[in-house]
């Protein structure tokens, strides 16, 4: 299985999962990635340095994360579960674990500023948390 594809798949279906009153129904599923983690350094320049994280921003960086272990479940049919705290000043920390094995975690200094210069580095970013996730896994699977 291509991991990326898997990824943004999954991604995509998380996101449109939360749509309930199909506001993004007429959008194409490339316009709403980017419009939710794409930023252009010119948008980032726009955002304060020091600033509270909204429940939106929260809930997107969430939906990365969860994307990843439901792909990983696809990937392995191995349970996995996401941990997220962050505080309304974009500090905090997620993990990913299966069992009792972390497959991925980051933690976050300024959450508000969250986002990815082009669609393509969102992909890949998705695609590398999720091999590294297999990675890890197998290496400590036992």
């Amino acid at each position: 299985m291509d991991a990326k594809k898997v990824f943004v798949d999954t991604l995509i279906g998380q996101i449109r999962a939360l749509d309930q009153f199909g506001t993004w129904v007429n959008k194409s599923n490339e316009d709403l990635l980017q419009e939710k983690y794409v930023r252009t350094k010119e948008q980032l320049k726009e955002i304060p340095i020091i600033a509270d994280i909204d429940e939106m921003q929260t809930q997107d960086i969430r939906l990365i994360y969860q994307a990843v272990a439901l792909a990983f479940e696809k990937m392995t049919g191995i349970m996995c579960s996401v941990v997220m705290e962050m505080s309304h000043e974009g500090f905090g920390r997620v993990v990913v674990f299966a069992n009792d094995i972390v497959l991925c975690d980051k933690g976050f200094k300024d959450a508000h500023r969250f986002s990815f210069r082009t669609l393509e580095k969102l992909e890949e970013e998705g695609e590398k948390l999720l091999t590294k996730a297999q990675e890890r896994y197998k290496k400590y699977k036992s």
